[in-house]
């Protein structure tokens, strides 16, 4: 997996459960600093193994630098030093305060222009390249137009061959590749060998978080390059099964894992599962908002805020992985200016099987995600683990999470980005709490929504590929 695996459950999951299976399994991700590190889960060995600390792969014979953060200097010459002020009348200690002012803003206005070009001429540019390698290369472009995904290959390429495996199961569209050119090593090395590929979304439809015209193509032609390598396609809902096998003509549809959790809590040893209302330092009668995964602009996480001046008893709490990132103190600042900082709380992940214990303290669980392709075509983490802690929800009127809300009766819809519908949602579930957990007790809502029922279509996936190899539950 291409990140540190603390933070993914379902990785985790996959590795715990396979492990429990009787499979000798090996977890590789990223380490955080330039050393391996190990440890274990459940049965299964995690090893995480050092990034490349430079990369100098150049892209179209150049590379771009990002001055953020940098001081620049105002174009022209150091000014003079001034004279002391008590040797000056006040009237002409003011002038070249006076005159400095018009010159500094022509200066600005100078390197303002500056940049735009410049990032006209690098953006043209981008865009050349785009179509230049595409047309020459096709999806083989993706090596020039990113060649920054040949990092993962350093990092992982030659841990996978001295492991040599009998299965390569690859998280998500950066891991395909290197899971990709394993098993083409191996198999011509004569080591018999399937490839997994687990997509968790749909590439084509993301929406990009890297300011960089070439960086989405690049991404999507590295998929289309290797996805029908794979032996086998897993991913995450039933219409995001149906897009890939369509986009990658894929000869079977892949099987869809949904990343529900847990039904029984692993064993931890006795360990103590944190309490969010303590984790707040609000009481049992504070009614508290919970929002938990990844935080973004595109994921609706502003609205909870703007709310809380219009709900003045309520709370809202923030469980992510950074709580002190940048976009977290954005909404901090907001809260702040709304005057309810104190009624906002970010606190940071627990372990994954202690999250569903963890959520079940608040009252409402809120999905407030935008319109984007990814945010409509599956049921996300926090939807699983809102239900398995039987929160009443309020989501938003993204297409799959909001129909499958609507049909089992278990929250509100309100139309996405609208604060007044928000609200309005928001009164009704708060009002009435008790039907909306009611709707859990319905004979087969939760049942199907457990990482016990995902684990043995995985099983299947594996057995199906290694016949003879550890059996699928029964």
């Amino acid at each position: 997996m291409d990140n540190g695996v603390k933070g993914d459950s379902r990785v985790q999951k996959q590795a715990r459960s396979a492990a429990d299976a009787g499979w000798e399994v090996v977890l590789l991700g990223m380490a955080p600093g330039q050393k391996v590190v190990t440890w274990k889960l459940g049965e299964a060995d995690v090893r995480l193994v050092p990034m490349p600390r430079t990369f100098t792969a150049r892209a179209n014979g150049w590379v771009r630098r990002k001055a953020s953060g940098a001081k620049r200097r105002v174009l022209g010459a150091k000014p003079p030093a001034a004279a002391p002020a008590a040797a000056q009348p006040a009237a002409a200690a003011a002038a070249p305060v006076a005159a400095a002012a018009p010159r500094k803003r022509r200066l600005d206005g100078i390197r303002t222009a500056g940049e735009k070009v410049t990032h006209g001429v690098r953006r043209g540019w981008d865009n050349t390249a785009l179509v230049v390698y595409k047309g020459v290369l096709g999806d083989r472009a993706w090596q020039r137009l990113d060649p920054q995904l040949w990092k993962f290959e350093v990092a992982f390429g030659h841990v996978i061959d001295s492991l040599k495996p009998d299965l390569i199961h690859a998280n998500d569209f950066r891991m395909l590749g290197v899971g990709a050119r394993a098993t083409r090593r191996l198999r011509a090395a004569g080591h018999p060998v399937k490839l997994v590929w687990d997509a968790h979304e749909f590439l084509p439809g993301l929406n990009s978080w890297v300011d960089n015209p070439r960086w989405l193509p690049a991404q999507v032609m590295h998929e289309r390059y290797y996805a029908r390598e794979a032996d086998a396609v897993v991913t995450v809902s039933e219409r995001l099964a149906e897009m890939l096998q369509q986009e990658h003509r894929l000869p079977a549809l892949p099987a869809v894992v949904l990343n529900a959790p847990n039904a029984e809590v692993p064993d931890t040893s006795g360990e103590q599962i944190p309490d969010l209302r303590e984790s707040c330092g609000v009481g049992p009668d504070v009614p508290l908002l919970v929002y938990s995964g990844a935080a973004a602009p595109q994921r609706g996480c502003g609205i909870m805020i703007e709310a809380l001046p219009h709900v003045p008893k309520a709370h809202v709490v923030y469980v992510v992985g950074r709580p002190q990132s940048g976009y977290m103190k954005q909404l901090m600042a907001r809260a702040e200016e709304l005057g309810v900082a104190d009624r906002v709380h970010m606190v940071p992940y627990v372990q994954h099987w202690q999250v569903v214990r963890f959520l079940s303290g608040a009252d409402v669980g809120v999905i407030p995600n935008h319109h984007f392709p990814n945010n409509e075509i599956s049921l996300n983490t926090k939807f699983f683990e809102y239900s398995h802690a039987r929160l009443p929800l309020v989501v938003s009127d993204v297409k799959i999470i909001a129909d499958t809300t609507r049909s089992t009766g278990q929250g509100e819809v309100f139309r996405a980005g609208d604060l007044t519908d928000y609200l309005r949602a928001l009164d009704i579930v708060l009002a009435d709490t008790q039907t909306y957990r009611s709707a859990y007790d319905k004979p087969g809502v939760l049942e199907k929504w457990t990482w016990e029922a995902q684990a043995r279509v995985l099983d299947d996936v594996y057995a199906r590929l290694l016949p003879g190899s550890p059996p699928a539950r029964n």
